[in-house]
């Protein structure tokens, strides 16, 4: 977080990257016959963290690049209902990227994706420089892996950003989410090893991020390896049931809340780098920053896809209240 003696003006929270159209299944994908239904939502992991910012009480706005199709408008006027301003997005001559998945509660999910060319690949150092003053005047700014790896010009954005944002005294919130098919291993170790020491908060996970990024299936491991790269705090998800937060000072394991009717495990990381983030963006302590957005993420899980159920703040610090991060009072 940027200094107390520091005056910060703007948005609470930014978002970098990339908005999705989803398309839903009715089934596992691998059993999706002709006639299987389905339905279309918004999503994209910025799209979710911002959602998830806005809901937990920050000002957030969705820095991104939507496409000249049909589907952009009800994709912003969605991003609008969930309390996300939308007014510094930027259009390109490009269809809108899209994903395919199936129903799933567990998070091993199977995506198809249509992305190639898309606008949010257009993201470049030329966006980041419109949005100089938004991002040196915010508080914080959530960005990603997946983000830096559409194109070379999106990897280039995603530096920029975080770096004006470090740069002017705020907090960067950065999930590596490798994706193989998207980059290599070799690309998305390079750009953490750029950003982890821009960053206020690293959120990854164990053992799909950690092994591909930092070469272990131990989230100890893989939270202190994130730290020698310059990381301050780590946070590491460690399958559906726990967390791991390591401050420098500290490390530990904590039981995620337990949702007792899980419907889709989509989006959930997300849900919780934004809630967390904004928490931290508006004073909360990391302890209970990171509370709300284990809270959060696991209320999230209740709805279909990436924004299928973005919880209210009241019932995210009731859960969290009641499941408070033992050893970080």
């Amino acid at each position: 977080m940027a200094p107390a003696s520091v005056p910060r003006t703007g948005y609470d929270v930014l978002v970098l990257g990339e908005v999705l159209v989803e398309i839903h299944a009715d089934s596992a994908l691998g059993e999706a016959a002709d006639g299987t239904g389905a339905r279309i939502s918004y999503s994209g992991d910025a799209l979710n963290a911002a959602a998830a910012a806005a809901a937990a009480g920050a000002r957030t706005a969705l820095l991104t690049v939507v496409g000249d199709d049909e589907l952009s408008l009800p994709l912003l006027q969605r991003a609008a209902e969930l309390g996300v301003d939308v007014s510094h997005v930027r259009r390109a001559p490009r269809p809108n990227g899209a994903y395919l998945l199936g129903s799933d509660t567990e998070g091993d999910r199977a995506f198809v994706y249509w992305r190639t060319h898309s606008a949010g690949s257009t993201l470049s150092t030329r966006h980041i420089e419109s949005w100089r003053d938004l991002l040196t005047g915010a508080k914080a700014l959530v960005t990603s892996g997946i983000t830096g790896a559409l194109s070379p010009s999106s990897r280039d954005a995603v530096v920029a950003g975080a770096e004006a944002v470090h740069a002017a005294g705020g907090h960067v919130s950065y999930d590596p989410n490798f994706r193989p098919r998207l980059t290599g291993r070799a690309e998305a170790r390079e750009l953490l090893a750029r950003i982890a020491p821009l960053t206020g908060l690293l959120k990854t996970s164990c053992p799909a991020d950690a092994q591909a990024l930092v070469g272990t299936g131990d989230p100890r491991t893989a939270a202190a390896r994130c730290r020698a790269l310059g990381a301050p705090t780590v946070v590491v998800t460690a399958g559906a049931g726990r967390l791991l937060l390591d401050d420098g000072t500290r490390a530990g394991y904590h039981p995620v809340p337990v949702n007792p009717a899980p419907v889709d495990a989509t989006g959930a990381g997300d849900c919780f780098t934004g809630t967390a983030t904004a928490r931290l963006a508006l004073g909360d302590r990391l302890a209970d920053a990171v509370a709300c957005g284990m809270a959060a993420a696991s209320l999230s899980v209740s709805g279909r896809g990436g924004t299928g159920h973005v919880p209210a703040f009241p019932e995210t610090a009731a859960l969290a209240a009641a499941h408070p991060l033992s050893g970080f009072e």
